[in-house]
């Protein structure tokens, strides 16, 4: 005896919900924003602004202590990078949901020619870095002042009296 399978379309629909059910978690209820696990060297987010005189750099970097943030420059490229420790240990319960960032960072960011690393100045404040770079003095703009050409004075030619 020989069975004869014939297609339900009740089989492909089943497989389309599970399709998308799959496309839903993976896309929202499994992502890192959600999850708090966040692909390691995560990225920090920054501010940059360029003065006449600098490039400023400001980095939010909350919870975290200045002694365990790195800043490198090298090769035209400055690196911020460290690490946030947990204070909490295991074992004290099921943890339910993490949204904290713990574990190490970095952001590297390219920079434009002229700043004097070397010269560099960093600060950090209520969580923020402040990095100030100062510009090259070939690289700072400069301001041209205009001065009036010599004018020649308009001459009177009496009435009656044609000029040549």
């Amino acid at each position: 005896m020989t069975l004869i399978r014939r297609p339900s379309p009740f089989n492909d629909l089943l497989t389309l919900r599970q399709t998308m059910d799959r496309v839903f978690e993976d896309s929202f209820l499994r992502s890192p924003f959600w999850t708090g696990s966040a692909p390691e060297g995560g990225a920090i987010p920054l501010d940059i602004t360029s003065t006449p005189d600098a490039l400023v750099v400001e980095a939010a970097l909350p919870g975290v202590r200045p002694e365990d943030v790195e800043i490198t420059v090298e090769s035209g490229t400055l690196t911020i990078s460290g690490e946030l420790e947990s204070e909490r240990s295991e074992g004290e319960g099921d943890q339910l949901i993490r949204e904290i960032r713990r574990g190490t960072f970095t952001r590297s960011i390219t920079l434009p020619q002229g700043l004097e690393p070397d010269q560099a100045e960093a600060t950090f404040e209520n969580g923020i870095l402040h990095l100030r770079l100062p510009k090259a003095e070939q690289v700072k703009p400069r301001q041209i002042r205009i001065t009036a050409a010599p004018t020649t004075e308009a001459r009177t030619v009496p009435a009656g009296s044609e000029q040549s």
